[in-house]
């Protein structure tokens, strides 16, 4: 029954995209190089811990700076980010990557266009903005697209909303000049690359990377409750279950505000575990409460880390695209 829906979604996607194309609707260019981080489907393929990488990749050698909407945040506008904002301002994600990196500017913005210039005048020093979430923001031209895709539901294997969660159309996938796989198993065999490789119908121009999850060692415990509020919570699932006996779930829905009535579910909790495992994103909106001691003692937010394959290659890809536009 959600096919024909689906179709009707596909058609629509399709016709503003094609607008776009053909200049219909206006895209922007920008001075300072920008690297779009973005997906095709709706959430769950780590474009924050990616965004986080890209940090940890380029922040020795660049003046880096990371603008974002802000999804789910209380404030409006253009809000550059300061030590006295909180995930309400910043929204979780934004705050959770200004959290690990205080001294790399930081902006929500709806409009990135504004969020891009305001940014510049506020620090002109910035050799290159990271867009988190901005493959769909065709107002923009980015001089330099990433594209991820899940391991185990490749975009194109995929459906578009709401039978899937394709939410934009697959021809995008061509403006991606790098595009990675996440969530790839742990020991990926040469021929399972060249598997994907030829299913994804790559160009010339696009290269094809592989990324996994890495989780750090954690406390191992007999009862433990795990709290997520997050697209998918599978893999984190199956570790923190590697690590306690006896494990508690509560899921809610990715970028779940939590409520007064969730956090006196917590502090009782607290007294029934030893430990409350959550994500840094889920912690984000945590601490926008009141929380007791006791409650604090047992939450152990959970780091999430990437390894990606070919990582020399991709760095050099996009040092050549920051080092030429520096120079015009």
């Amino acid at each position: 029954m959600l096919l024909p829906l689906s179709w009707i979604y596909s058609a629509a996607v399709w016709i503003r995209n094609m607008l776009y194309d053909e200049h219909i609707l206006v895209s922007h260019s920008v001075s300072v190089p920008t690297i779009v981080v973005g997906n095709l489907a709706v959430g769950g393929t780590g474009k924050t811990p990616f965004v986080e990488h890209l940090i940890r990749l380029l922040g020795e050698q660049y003046h880096v700076a990371v603008l974002s909407r802000g999804y789910g945040r209380k404030s409006h506008g253009f809000v550059l980010a300061n030590e006295s904002c909180d995930a309400l301002a910043l929204g979780d994600e934004p705050w959770q990557i200004h959290h690990k990196f205080p001294h790399i500017p930081l902006a929500v913005c709806a409009d990135r266009i504004h969020g891009i210039k305001r940014l510049m005048q506020l620090c002109p020093e910035i050799d290159v903005i990271l867009l988190d979430d901005a493959l769909q923001y065709r107002r923009l031209q980015s001089g330099m697209n990433i594209l991820l895709t899940g391991y185990d539901n490749l975009y194109i294997r995929d459906c578009y909303l709401p039978a899937g969660s394709l939410r934009d159309h697959v021809s995008q996938a061509l403006r991606a000049n790098l595009i990675v796989v996440t969530h790839c198993p742990p020991k990926m065999q040469p021929i399972d690359k060249r598997v994907v490789n030829s299913e994804l119908h790559l160009y010339t121009w696009q290269h094809l990377y592989f990324s996994r999850v890495q989780y750090p060692q954690i406390p191992r415990a007999h009862h433990a409750l795990l709290l997520t509020g997050i697209a998918s919570s599978t893999y984190l699932e199956q570790y923190v279950r590697s690590c306690v006996e006896n494990l508690q779930v509560l899921r809610y829905q990715d970028h779940h505000w939590y409520t007064h009535k969730d956090i006196q579910v917590l502090e009782k909790k607290a007294a029934e575990v030893d430990y409350i495992f959550t994500t840094e994103k889920d912690m984000a909106r945590l601490t926008v409460h009141t929380l007791s001691e006791d409650l604090k003692a047992k939450l152990y937010p959970i780091p999430i880390c990437l390894s990606l394959d070919e990582q020399s290659d991709m760095l050099k890809a996009l040092q050549l695209y920051i080092n030429e536009r520096i120079r015009k």
